[in-house]
């Protein structure tokens, strides 16, 4: 059975678009006294730059919400915390009436999920106001639960960093974690470059703090986390792998080999909305056709099948025209296993997205998919004691 590889290139487009248009709001509150480096911060964890580029518009006398079209991701940039005791008040009431506002409307897309209390390192102290601030807030959101994490900014000593934070720990604050971080790598004259450090530890924090329905959007927008990515990804592979082979372990004929196509195409959508490039027809078209086409014609089917089989030692006869439930699942894991391989070199910069329909691209993907096919097979072969 022959499929057209450009519809199902279209095909997957289209489910990539879908999943884009169905990500959840991630809404953050981002506090803290001016100058600690909240913008750079935000600028470091996310893709478009949204500090520098999104449109803010006021919320509250001294909150702005921070938006970019096409972006499913929304900041709360408090201001003005350090005028005195009057103001913090202010903010404190800001802050946890948005939130309840939020929480009231009982719509993922308006409630807020995290906040964000900046303090900056290089002060070496974290002052008697801030800590009543925190305590007053934790509080307050009793009810709603929101998860508070205090961010150590411009954390250039990582001893003086530690010390605070266990300074920060000592206080027994409801707070999940406290986390040195170094936005940007940072020169320091005559001695050397500081490296960023600590954001993927802040995307860490926030995948096991923030709901399940928010996790393909918070791996969609962050770029400092390839583990947390790869991880992510992983499980949409593994979930699909799943799905081909079926429930039981009935043969598929290899006319039935096309039913696979809408998993594994769901598989893709999902890598790439997880690693958050921008993956054109083209891109995807040389995916299949280096991987389960076969001369750029076709995708799966009889043909196709014949030409994967033989990469898989040991899987033994294809009997009556059929193929091994469990194969679908080893060709769809190692099809997954080979796209994140070239998501993970595109996020390194070792390739770029439009390399990856050059014949150089297409080479890698193709040993990449033959390499994780083997694996697949022999992790497949080990649980069934093969």
């Amino acid at each position: 059975m022959a499929i057209d590889a450009d519809k199902v290139a279209q095909d997957a487009i289209n489910a990539i678009a879908e999943k884009i248009k169905n990500l959840n709001t991630l809404n953050i509150i981002v506090a803290g006294k001016t100058g600690v480096g909240k913008s750079t911060l935000i600028n470091s964890v996310f893709r478009e730059k949204l500090a520098e580029t999104g449109m803010g518009k006021p919320v509250t006398q001294h909150m702005r919400k921070i938006t970019k079209k096409g972006v499913p991701l929304a900041i709360y940039d408090t201001r003005g915390f350090e005028l005195g005791k009057e103001v913090q008040t202010e903010v404190k009431k800001e802050v946890t009436e948005t939130i309840s506002k939020g929480f009231a409307t009982q719509d993922i897309n308006k409630a807020i999920h995290c906040i964000w209390y900046c303090i900056n390192t290089a002060s070496n102290r974290v002052e008697p106001e801030e800590i009543e601030w925190l305590k007053e807030l934790s509080m307050d959101n009793q009810i709603t639960q929101v998860p508070i994490i205090a961010v150590l900014t411009q954390a250039f000593s990582k001893k003086k960093a530690l010390e605070l934070r266990q300074m920060l720990l000592n206080e027994n604050l409801d707070i999940i974690q406290v986390i040195p971080v170094l936005a940007e790598d940072y020169e320091i004259e005559d001695l050397g470059t500081a490296k960023a450090y600590g954001l993927d530890v802040l995307i860490k924090v926030m995948g096991e703090a923030l709901p399940e329905e928010l996790m393909d959007t918070l791996q969609n927008l962050q770029i400092v986390s390839l583990e947390e990515k790869k991880r992510r990804a992983q499980a949409a592979v593994a979930t699909a792998a799943l799905a081909a082979a079926g429930e039981g372990a009935a043969p598929i004929p290899f006319a039935d080999c096309a039913l696979m196509i809408p998993t594994q195409l769901g598989m893709i959508a999902s890598i790439t909305v997880i690693f958050g490039f921008d993956v054109n027809k083209s891109i995807i078209t040389a995916l299949l056709s280096s991987t389960i086409g076969a001369g750029g014609a076709t995708v799966l089917g009889k043909t196709v099948v014949t030409n994967i089989l033989k990469f898989i030692p040991g899987i033994g006869a294809v009997a009556g025209g059929a193929i091994a439930a469990g194969t679908a699942g080893v060709i769809t894991a190692a099809l997954g296993e080979a796209y994140i391989g070239v998501m993970e070199l595109v996020f390194k910069g070792d390739m770029s997205i439009d390399d990856i329909g050059t014949k150089k691209g297409k080479e890698t993907m193709s040993q990449l998919f033959k390499s994780n096919l083997k694996a697949s097979n022999d992790c497949s072969q080990r649980k069934v004691g093969i």
